[in-house]
């Protein structure tokens, strides 16, 4: 499998470029799979369901399944740190192609830095390891500020061709 990362700040439209860029990369055949990481608590299960009762009650590890899905819900303990991109690319089938990642901005992996000069914060690609283009709705503006490739945030087709051109493969070699 190869991983590819997207980045940005709040708001600026990452999620919307992953729906776009999922839709067309798996228009082409590929396997294509998502990891979200979000720095906010969250618990996907619903209180008071049976595979909430089985975590209450000491299951680590409990996997739901039903008719056309099966999810994996594992719980660490309090003092453990939030798990790394490792930790959820481990779980994913082997026969995935390609791995669209959100967060994760401090991994070494390729991303693409969804960025918005209007939105008023500053970029990320200064300070963030793997940055490798921006993608804007303000291409020439952010010509300006950056040597790294600028790509319109509406040219999909190009976007894409960069994302099969630089995703890494996985597991990185040591």
């Amino acid at each position: 499998m190869k991983v590819f990362g997207i980045a940005g700040t709040s708001g600026s439209g990452k999620t919307t470029l992953l729906d776009q860029l999922i839709a067309r990369l798996v228009g082409t055949g590929l396997r294509v799979a998502g990891v979200k990481h979000t720095h906010h608590g969250f618990d996907p299960d619903t209180p008071g369901k049976d595979s909430w009762r089985m975590r209450e009650a000491g299951c680590e590890n409990v996997v739901l399944v039903g008719a056309r899905h099966l999810t994996l819900l594992r719980r660490y303990p309090e003092d453990h740190p939030s798990p790394e991109l490792a930790d959820a690319l481990a779980v994913l089938p082997a026969d995935i192609d390609l791995v669209l990642v959100e967060g994760y901005k401090r991994s070494g992996i390729p991303k693409l830095e969804v960025f918005r000069p209007a939105h008023g914060r500053p970029p990320l690609w200064p300070d963030t390891p793997g940055v490798i283009a921006v993608a804007s709705d303000a291409v020439a503006e952010v010509g300006t500020l950056t040597a790294l490739p600028v790509l319109d945030l509406a040219d999909i087709d190009g976007i894409c061709a960069l994302v099969r051109a630089h995703a890494t493969p996985w597991p990185q070699p040591d």
